[in-house]
């Protein structure tokens, strides 16, 4: 069968959309994505296997009748199928859209699957590296052009500890895109649980805010994102 005599090679494309996936899986682990590298590992293996079994899967049927196979509609339906993955990536939250290069890079991976899986090699290793580019390079180069977003989320016993921050928010040139804050205890014992979102103008005045808010010791951090 020609199944078998291909054992090996099926093998090796699994293997190599296993590595390339788990190339970008590391860059999002490594970046605190929720999706990150065993999210990316199955995603790619998972879309080299279906690219295969749909290529090879049905060839004692292909053989034995004249039925006509198209491989490409199993391809279609990874394509269409790992939108559901992506979808799920992707947050809404205080007027900001979040894991949208998440969800991108997924998709990109399931593609880099489908290659491997059909025996590309060549253009999934390609793909793999631009797509590291995409993730890395550029953000880089881009790092201190346009609006960055800030979440901070952190508790204070200390009211006056929430207007300082405001204030150093406002010193820094940042917009407060949305603000809550819960009260927790009674009397004495009250605690303030803040989350801020922010837009600053770049790196540089992003991480003044960050600075600040690390070293007040009246401030516990609970999220910076």
């Amino acid at each position: 069968m020609l199944i078998e005599s291909m054992f090996w090679e099926f093998t090796l494309r699994l293997a190599a959309a296993s590595v390339l996936g788990a190339l970008i899986g590391i860059d999002r682990t490594f970046r605190a994505k929720d999706a990150g590298f065993r999210t990316h590992i199955l995603v790619c293996l998972g879309s080299a296997l279906m690219m295969i079994v749909s290529q090879y899967g049905f060839m004692d049927v292909v053989n034995g009748t004249s039925v006509r196979l198209d491989p490409s509609r199993i391809a279609a339906q990874v394509v269409s199928g790992i939108g559901f993955i992506g979808a799920g990536t992707i947050i809404f939250r205080k007027q900001i859209v979040r894991g949208l290069t998440t969800a991108a890079g997924l998709w990109a991976t399931a593609g880099i699957g489908l290659a491997i899986g059909s025996g590309m090699y060549a253009i999934g290793i390609v793909a793999t590296v631009l797509t590291l580019i995409g993730l890395e390079l550029i953000s880089l180069i881009f790092k201190n052009v346009g609006i960055h977003t800030l979440l901070l989320q952190f508790s204070t016993s200390n009211k006056e500890s929430i207007k300082s921050v405001s204030a150093e928010i406002a010193r820094q040139n940042g917009h407060v895109v949305s603000y809550e804050a819960q009260t927790v205890g009674e009397g004495e014992t009250i605690v303030y649980r803040v989350s801020i979102l922010v837009r600053a103008l770049n790196t540089e005045k992003e991480s003044a805010i960050i600075r600040y808010i690390q070293q007040m010791s009246d401030i516990m951090v609970e999220k910076i994102d």
